[in-house]
């Protein structure tokens, strides 16, 4: 699949928001149910022309935090503002500033896909010869233009995402929010729309996104946050938090337990930190030779690789499947 970047109209001499670095900013936030308390008071910053991301099990807060971003769902506590404003007084002057993404492609499968764009655009109060032009910029951007005619329910389901996706920046927005923004798409259209969020950020458009591929974190994200049972667990810059909880080099073992006793005194005077997960012991080099020279036994299973994102998640939230 070829790419293209067209020069989309994107507003970027719109007034900016008093606080022109801090685009999103949350202090303390909460967010209850009842008797559940689903966000326990996250204080983090999103700071303009960044992909900051939210990473977390399912049930950790993530979506919950992506509503009261979006203005659906009041804050039950702290402070939440967004591009200067706050949630619980401007409401209309942010949702006119901000695109979102939601998990769902919600479009209408009776309208056109450029029909979709259109009727999308009257929210915003954009005249249709306006609207028609913007749509016609963000299709070419996603690689739609000749499916702009096509009725949405005969388009792939890959294309169904580009279009939501593409439809969230028909207001040219100074945010744009993405809840799962890749999932369902194979790895060529996944990798098309990476480029063209790049590709907005580059031109000023702060994207902030939730995800639950550690690749794509680590692909766009300038800095996340890892929320676990509604708390932040940590936060930085991708490699950073890798090189910070993880280290250099991983070992998945499977061994026997005998053979798990024998080998701790190895490693006990090495920086190597081991953490066991049922039948599986990973041993996590913190330091760029932390394996050299050690012979450790093959088991039954053994791979060394690199230490990556999925492990600083899997470390800081458990390996264990947690429910929806």
């Amino acid at each position: 699949m070829t790419t293209s970047n067209p020069q989309i109209g994107l507003d970027l001499n719109r007034a900016a928001p008093p606080d022109q670095a801090i685009v999103v900013e949350a202090k303390d936030l909460r967010k209850s149910y009842k008797n559940f308390e689903a966000v326990k008071g996250i204080s983090f910053q999103v700071f303009q022309q960044e992909c900051f991301g939210l990473l977390g099990p399912n049930g950790a807060g993530k979506s919950t935090t992506i509503r009261m971003l979006n203005c659906v769902s009041p804050i039950s506590g702290g402070s939440l503002t967004v591009l200067g404003q706050s949630v619980t007084e401007n409401i209309r002057l942010i949702k006119s500033q901000i695109g979102v993404v939601p998990q769902d492609n919600n479009l209408d499968t009776d309208l056109t896909v450029l029909q979709n764009l259109q009727v999308y655009a009257r929210y915003f109060n954009i005249d249709k010869k306006e609207a028609t032009r913007r749509a016609d910029e963000v299709l070419e951007l996603f690689q739609l233009t000749d499916k702009r005619n096509n009725k949405t329910d005969e388009i792939s389901g890959g294309m169904k995402r580009r279009l939501v996706i593409a439809r969230s920046l028909i207001n040219q927005p100074r945010l744009i929010i993405l809840d799962e923004p890749t999932t369902g798409l194979d790895p060529a259209a996944r990798q098309v729309v990476w480029q063209q969020l790049r590709l907005l950020r580059d031109r000023g458009v702060t994207i902030l996104l939730t995800t639950h591929y550690m690749e794509e974190a680590t692909q766009l994200c300038d800095r996340l946050v890892i929320i676990n049972e509604g708390r932040i667990m940590a936060e930085g810059k991708p490699r950073d938090l890798v090189r910070r909880l993880v280290g250099y080099e991983v070992i998945e073992m499977r061994l026997p337990e005998a053979e798990r006793q024998e080998l701790l005194p190895l490693i006990a005077n090495r920086p190597i930190l081991v953490e066991e997960a049922g039948d599986m012991l990973y041993l996590f080099g913190q330091q760029t030779h932390a394996f050299h020279n050690l012979t450790l036994p093959e088991g039954n299973y053994r791979l060394q690789r690199h230490a990556s994102l999925e492990d600083v998640f899997l470390r800081l939230t458990g390996r264990g499947l947690a429910e929806s």
